[in-house]
């Protein structure tokens, strides 16, 4: 038995048969295929909130997301037998210096991930009901409020409706899809891969060839505006004052939650067949593929729909995108074409989710196995699938499936996201300055790294600036959920596990015993890192509230 392969089965223990290797780069590459579609979920969000820059923002986002992933190639490879993705990798770089804030990367990575199902789900619904059920018909009308949450953001509730029940069925389904194994899905996704990366090409090519794509819908390039009455304001009044750059960098902030989600392709490093060599390719294609199409597609969205058809009904919240991008590319507003096309981003949603579901599941699970969260997650079925973790996820989105703004609910989660982000791009250089002994079958150049670190302070300037455009309470929503592991850790560390960490969670890293573990060489580093990064949320919250 390899190394890697007895690592994998030490991890499983007695819980099951393990994650198995059985993937390449390419099987990693499909199941990742499903973050372009991600650029659905806010592209009508972005483009109401920040007008014609829009196109720019995800320009931006999805090259910030690109440089990111050399650092998160090189720490994903010190781990060859562990699953769930960059937070598992950075949390073993932060365990040496805080035992709570190790956690808090994998628990962010979670809580930013496991939303795309409720999402995901909510908007397929939301575009069935719209492509088969007239606008007045009781089946899309009715509604029964639970809960009034005016108090995170006016006219957020939790409700059950027709979007519930539609969402719901399709996450029931995924679930389904996922029960076999990594190697199942990688082969579903495959499919319904080509048929979705194709559609959302179609929508972003064809309409710079058809003449739809109108250049003074660009014009001004300034942020939108609007009057007292929250009517769109005269063009001449579109500046970039602090307002206007309130609403870019918010643009920015809510941008990263898809544009960088490329990331997840790594999430399966210990089911590749050569971790060696299918690490680096697996994110590294997947983001060339992204930059392709979150290039194209908010182009051609905003050059077909102009800033007045952006602010339409059901762009803002996402309901009426597929149809608005069916009829972009010459469907009209029915027909074959338009039915096909809807038909199509449907699946695109559907393979989100099927890439959000395999990712985040095996991120709660690789978890349960190295002793930040709950034991019980730390099992796999007899197919290698993390059901334990399938059916929290499925859980858990069920209840976010009742909220009633979709986008609230995102950006909460893009909060967690950026701290995600920043705690693991500075684990790159503290792998290298505590690990720097163990091999690494990828290493980042060091300008790359030095890039990464940057940008993880970047990440936090949008954190303090642009999440709050999103709905006064987001922040500090996203602060109590965060907050949430601190309590799930102690329980799991020091009553379940007695203060001790599982033995095979720094295996990878050559560290044996307690002696070993506490041996830390970045001194204060890390400490003034943190500080400086919250310190720049901070000021970027004040200076652009």
């Amino acid at each position: 038995m390899s190394s890697t392969a007895a690592a994998t089965s030490h991890a499983a223990g007695d819980t099951g048969a393990g994650l198995q290797r059985t993937i390449s780069w390419t099987g990693a590459f499909w199941v990742a295929s499903g973050v372009p579609a991600l650029v659905l979920f806010s592209i009508g969000g972005i483009a109401a909130t920040v007008g014609s820059p829009s196109w720019v923002v995800w320009v931006i986002s999805v090259i910030f997301g690109f440089l990111q992933a050399f650092t998160y190639a090189e720490i994903a490879g010190l781990f060859p037998s562990k699953s769930g993705g960059a937070s598992v990798y950075g949390a073993a770089a932060w365990v040496r210096y805080s035992k709570a804030i190790a956690p808090v990367s994998v628990w962010c990575n979670w809580l930013a991930w496991t939303p795309v199902l409720a999402i995901g789900s909510g908007l397929a619904a939301g575009y069935i009901l719209t492509a088969l059920v007239p606008a007045d018909s009781v089946i899309r009308t009715w509604e029964v409020t639970l809960l009034n949450l005016d108090g995170l953001k006016e006219g957020l509730h939790i409700r059950v409706n027709s979007t519930f029940v539609v969402g719901a069925i399709i996450l029931l389904l995924v679930f389904a899809a996922q029960h076999h194994g990594i190697l199942r899905t990688a082969r579903i996704q495959t499919v319904v891969g080509i048929a979705v990366v194709v559609p959302l090409l179609i929508v972003g090519i064809v309409p710079l060839l058809n003449g739809h794509v109108q250049m003074e819908n660009f014009q001004p390039f300034a942020p939108i505006a609007f009057d007292a009455e929250g009517n769109l304001a005269d063009k001449a009044l579109w500046v970039w004052d602090r307002h206007g750059w309130t609403l870019f960098l918010g643009g920015l902030f809510i941008a990263a939650w898809s544009a960088y989600a490329f990331e997840t392709a790594i999430c399966y490093t210990s089911e590749f067949r050569d971790p060696k060599t299918d690490t680096f390719k697996a994110i590294f294609y997947s983001g060339l593929l992204c930059i392709l199409v979150y290039t194209v597609v908010p182009f051609s969205f905003q050059g077909d729909l102009g800033v007045e058809g952006m602010l339409g009904e059901g762009i803002v919240d996402g309901s009426a995108v597929g149809a608005a991008m069916a009829g972009m590319v010459g469907g009209g507003t029915s027909g074959v074409i338009f039915n096909l096309m809807v038909i199509m981003l449907i699946f695109a949603l559907i393979l989100a989710i099927m890439t959000s579901m395999a990712g985040s599941s095996r991120t709660l699970y690789q978890g349960g196995v190295d002793g930040w969260l709950p034991k019980y997650l730390s099992h796999t079925n007899q197919w290698g699938a993390p059901t334990r973790a399938m059916w929290t996820d499925l859980t858990f989105n069920l209840i976010l499936l009742l909220m009633s703004d979709y986008l609230f609910v995102l950006a909460v989660s893009n909060c967690c996201y950026i701290v995600f982000n920043f705690l693991n791009l500075n684990a790159g250089w503290i792998h290298r300055i505590d690990s720097g002994h163990v091999p690494r079958p990828w290493k980042a150049p060091n300008v790359m790294l030095a890039i990464g670190v940057l940008l993880s302070f970047v990440n936090m300037a949008l954190l303090g600036a642009g999440a709050n455009v999103w709905g006064a309470g987001t922040l500090m929503t996203a602060l109590v959920f965060i907050a949430l592991v601190i309590p799930v850790f102690m329980f799991r560390h020091y009553v379940t596990d007695g203060g001790k960490f599982p033995a095979e969670m720094l295996d990878d890293l050559q560290i044996h015993g307690e002696a070993d573990f506490k041996k830390t060489k970045a001194g204060m580093l890390p400490y003034v890192t943190l500080a400086a990064g919250i310190a720049v949320a901070i000021i970027a919250n004040q200076i652009f509230s």
